[in-house]
């Protein structure tokens, strides 16, 4: 089976912050770059950090499971012993969180385990793990 890429650009302020965020914290290494943008192995997948300070910092929210849930997000989807060591990670690091890490849909279809933080441009990111990988899509 081939194994499908996706490609996400997205706005940042700062590329050295981004350089410092995706490359140091999250651990993603660094493909392409230019004096407008870098490219970073997200997990396999291609995501593109574009310089463009204009775009950055909006945000709205939707209510999920009580929690208020940024509109636009990006993340991953771990098992669950790789999101404790991120969610540890990241606490160490002292991450604000949007959403603390947490079960979220405790017991029922979809039951995961989620946190939300932002990038230094403010864009929201999502990293989730469920116990069970056939609830990713459970109705």
């Amino acid at each position: 089976m081939t194994h499908h890429r996706f490609h996400l650009a997205f706005p940042v302020r700062d590329l050295s912050e981004a350089r410092a965020f995706y490359g140091d914290l999250l651990g993603c290494s660094e493909g392409r770059s230019s004096d407008e943008w870098i490219d970073f192995n997200f997990y396999g997948h291609q995501i593109v950090a574009h310089l463009s300070p204009s775009e950055v910092g909006h945000m709205s929210t939707s209510a999920v499971d009580g929690e208020n849930v940024p509109v636009r997000h990006f993340g991953v989807i771990l098992d669950l012993p790789a999101w404790q060591a991120m969610a540890d990670r990241l606490t160490a690091a002292g991450t604000a969180f949007i959403i603390e890490p947490q079960i979220r849909f405790k017991g029922l279809p979809g039951e995961q385990a989620t946190l939300f933080f932002l990038d230094p441009s403010g864009n929201a990111l999502e990293f989730k793990a469920f116990a069970d990988d056939a609830m990713v899509f459970a109705k």
